[in-house]
Protein backbone atom coordinates (compact mmCIF):
# COMPACT_ATOMS: atom_id res chain seq x y z
CA UNK A 1 0.00 0.00 0.00
CA UNK A 2 2.84 2.47 0.99
CA UNK A 3 6.52 2.78 -0.58
CA UNK A 4 8.72 3.91 2.05
CA UNK A 5 11.91 5.76 0.10
CA UNK A 6 15.16 6.89 1.18
CA UNK A 7 16.69 9.39 -0.37
CA UNK A 8 20.31 9.61 -0.11
CA UNK A 9 22.14 7.80 3.10
CA UNK A 10 19.58 7.20 5.58
CA UNK A 11 19.91 5.41 8.89
CA UNK A 12 18.93 2.02 7.65
CA UNK A 13 17.61 1.45 11.31
CA UNK A 14 15.41 4.57 11.20
CA UNK A 15 13.83 3.65 7.81
CA UNK A 16 13.19 0.54 8.94
CA UNK A 17 11.61 1.42 12.40
CA UNK A 18 9.45 3.97 10.16
CA UNK A 19 8.15 1.55 8.35
CA UNK A 20 6.95 -0.97 11.18
CA UNK A 21 5.55 1.72 13.11
CA UNK A 22 3.43 2.86 10.17
CA UNK A 23 2.48 -0.90 9.57
CA UNK A 24 1.70 -1.37 13.35
CA UNK A 25 -0.22 1.80 14.26
CA UNK A 26 -1.86 2.77 10.45
CA UNK A 27 -2.33 -0.92 9.38
CA UNK A 28 -0.59 -0.48 6.21
CA UNK A 29 1.66 -2.46 4.45
CA UNK A 30 4.95 -1.06 4.02
CA UNK A 31 7.50 -1.87 1.46
CA UNK A 32 10.98 0.02 1.80
CA UNK A 33 12.40 0.47 -1.04
CA UNK A 34 16.04 0.98 -2.46
CA UNK A 35 18.19 3.73 -1.67
CA UNK A 36 17.60 6.70 -4.34
CA UNK A 37 19.84 9.42 -4.67
CA UNK A 38 19.04 12.63 -3.41
CA UNK A 39 16.78 14.77 -5.21
CA UNK A 40 18.85 17.80 -6.51
CA UNK A 41 15.62 19.19 -8.41
CA UNK A 42 14.34 20.04 -5.24
CA UNK A 43 17.62 21.39 -3.24
CA UNK A 44 17.71 25.17 -2.70
CA UNK A 45 21.68 25.59 -2.32
CA UNK A 46 21.15 28.96 -0.94
CA UNK A 47 19.94 27.61 1.62
CA UNK A 48 21.26 24.01 1.92
CA UNK A 49 18.06 22.62 1.75
CA UNK A 50 15.46 20.88 -0.05
CA UNK A 51 12.09 21.93 -0.99
CA UNK A 52 9.36 19.57 0.05
CA UNK A 53 6.89 20.78 -1.99
CA UNK A 54 9.26 19.94 -4.88
CA UNK A 55 9.85 15.95 -3.72
CA UNK A 56 5.73 15.72 -3.15
CA UNK A 57 5.60 16.96 -7.07
CA UNK A 58 8.21 14.27 -7.96
CA UNK A 59 6.82 11.28 -6.04
CA UNK A 60 3.07 12.40 -6.86
CA UNK A 61 4.29 11.69 -11.09
CA UNK A 62 5.45 8.47 -10.24
CA UNK A 63 3.14 5.84 -11.55
CA UNK A 64 5.41 2.55 -10.77
CA UNK A 65 5.07 0.81 -7.11
CA UNK A 66 2.60 1.65 -4.85
CA UNK A 67 -0.03 3.84 -4.82
CA UNK A 68 1.02 5.82 -1.91
CA UNK A 69 4.41 7.28 -0.84
CA UNK A 70 6.74 8.65 1.83
CA UNK A 71 10.03 9.45 1.09
CA UNK A 72 12.97 10.13 3.56
CA UNK A 73 15.73 11.90 3.85
CA UNK A 74 18.89 12.47 6.17
CA UNK A 75 18.70 16.36 4.77
CA UNK A 76 17.14 18.91 5.48
CA UNK A 77 13.44 20.14 4.27
CA UNK A 78 11.72 23.37 3.62
CA UNK A 79 9.55 24.90 1.94
CA UNK A 80 9.94 28.17 0.53
CA UNK A 81 7.75 30.07 3.08
CA UNK A 82 8.80 28.40 6.14
CA UNK A 83 12.59 27.91 7.62
CA UNK A 84 12.43 24.54 8.00
CA UNK A 85 9.62 21.43 7.80
CA UNK A 86 10.13 17.96 9.30
CA UNK A 87 7.80 16.92 7.35
CA UNK A 88 4.95 17.59 4.48
CA UNK A 89 2.21 15.77 2.41
CA UNK A 90 -0.44 16.17 0.69
CA UNK A 91 -3.99 16.31 2.99
CA UNK A 92 -6.19 13.15 1.36
CA UNK A 93 -3.75 12.43 -1.22
CA UNK A 94 -0.90 10.37 -2.15
CA UNK A 95 2.46 11.57 -1.21
CA UNK A 96 4.71 12.71 1.67
CA UNK A 97 8.02 13.35 2.65
CA UNK A 98 9.86 13.60 6.02
CA UNK A 99 13.83 14.37 7.29
CA UNK A 100 15.54 13.41 10.53
CA UNK A 101 17.66 16.33 10.20
CA UNK A 102 16.45 18.16 12.86
CA UNK A 103 15.77 15.24 15.03
CA UNK A 104 19.16 14.84 16.50
CA UNK A 105 19.69 13.77 19.83
CA UNK A 106 22.77 11.68 21.70
CA UNK A 107 20.19 8.80 22.57
CA UNK A 108 19.50 6.92 18.89
CA UNK A 109 16.25 5.56 20.12
CA UNK A 110 14.88 9.10 20.56
CA UNK A 111 15.76 9.74 17.08
CA UNK A 112 14.10 6.64 16.04
CA UNK A 113 10.88 7.49 17.88
CA UNK A 114 11.03 11.24 16.43
CA UNK A 115 11.36 9.87 12.63
CA UNK A 116 8.35 7.40 13.78
CA UNK A 117 6.00 10.06 15.19
CA UNK A 118 6.67 12.59 12.05
CA UNK A 119 6.24 9.22 9.48
CA UNK A 120 2.47 8.31 10.87
CA UNK A 121 1.59 12.10 11.18
CA UNK A 122 2.39 12.75 7.68
CA UNK A 123 0.48 9.18 6.44
CA UNK A 124 -2.36 10.27 8.43
CA UNK A 125 -2.62 13.58 6.57
CA UNK A 126 -2.41 11.26 3.22
CA UNK A 127 -5.09 9.24 4.52
CA UNK A 128 -7.29 12.28 5.05
CA UNK A 129 -6.59 13.23 8.92
CA UNK A 130 -6.02 16.94 9.80
CA UNK A 131 -4.59 18.33 12.70
CA UNK A 132 -6.21 17.34 15.49
CA UNK A 133 -6.61 19.93 18.68
CA UNK A 134 -5.57 17.37 21.56
CA UNK A 135 -2.29 17.46 22.75
CA UNK A 136 -2.35 13.32 23.63
CA UNK A 137 -2.63 12.57 19.89
CA UNK A 138 -0.05 12.07 17.16
CA UNK A 139 -2.04 14.26 14.82
CA UNK A 140 -1.33 17.49 17.06
CA UNK A 141 0.49 20.06 15.31
CA UNK A 142 3.94 19.60 16.43
CA UNK A 143 6.47 23.29 15.96
CA UNK A 144 8.95 22.01 18.02
CA UNK A 145 11.13 18.91 19.74
CA UNK A 146 9.69 19.34 23.01
CA UNK A 147 6.13 19.57 21.61
CA UNK A 148 6.96 16.26 19.21
CA UNK A 149 8.44 14.40 22.39
CA UNK A 150 5.24 15.23 24.44
CA UNK A 151 2.99 13.31 22.10
CA UNK A 152 2.57 9.85 22.51
CA UNK A 153 3.30 7.12 19.81
CA UNK A 154 -0.18 7.17 19.21
CA UNK A 155 -3.46 8.73 18.16
CA UNK A 156 -6.41 9.95 20.17
CA UNK A 157 -9.35 7.82 20.26
CA UNK A 158 -11.51 10.09 17.78
CA UNK A 159 -8.37 10.02 15.18
CA UNK A 160 -7.79 6.35 15.42
CA UNK A 161 -11.76 5.77 14.75
CA UNK A 162 -11.15 8.09 11.66
CA UNK A 163 -7.69 6.02 10.91
CA UNK A 164 -9.75 2.84 11.08
CA UNK A 165 -12.56 3.53 9.12
CA UNK A 166 -10.46 5.61 6.07
CA UNK A 167 -8.29 2.23 5.90
CA UNK A 168 -11.33 0.41 5.43
CA UNK A 169 -12.38 2.59 3.29
CA UNK A 170 -9.41 2.15 1.15
CA UNK A 171 -9.88 -1.32 1.03
CA UNK A 172 -13.56 -1.39 0.06
CA UNK A 173 -12.62 0.73 -2.90
CA UNK A 174 -9.70 -1.60 -3.40
CA UNK A 175 -7.09 1.87 -3.91
CA UNK A 176 -3.33 -0.35 -3.45
CA UNK A 177 -4.46 -2.53 -0.71
CA UNK A 178 -2.74 -5.67 -0.79
CA UNK A 179 -4.28 -9.06 0.39
CA UNK A 180 -1.87 -8.45 3.35
CA UNK A 181 -3.50 -5.14 4.32
CA UNK A 182 -6.65 -6.34 3.87
CA UNK A 183 -6.31 -9.39 6.74
CA UNK A 184 -4.18 -6.82 8.83
CA UNK A 185 -7.11 -4.17 8.86
CA UNK A 186 -10.01 -7.53 9.02
CA UNK A 187 -8.37 -8.29 12.71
Amino acid sequence: MLDLIPFGAVDPMAVSIVAAHIQAIIGAYTNIQSERSLPDYALIATRNQYDAAKILKALHGESQGAPFKLGLLQEDLCLPILTYVYGESQLGGKVAVISIHRLIDPRPEIIYERAAKIGIHEVGHMIGLEHCRGIDCLMHFSKQLDQLDGQPLHFCSACEYEVSRRMKRLVRNGIGVTSQDQRSLEK
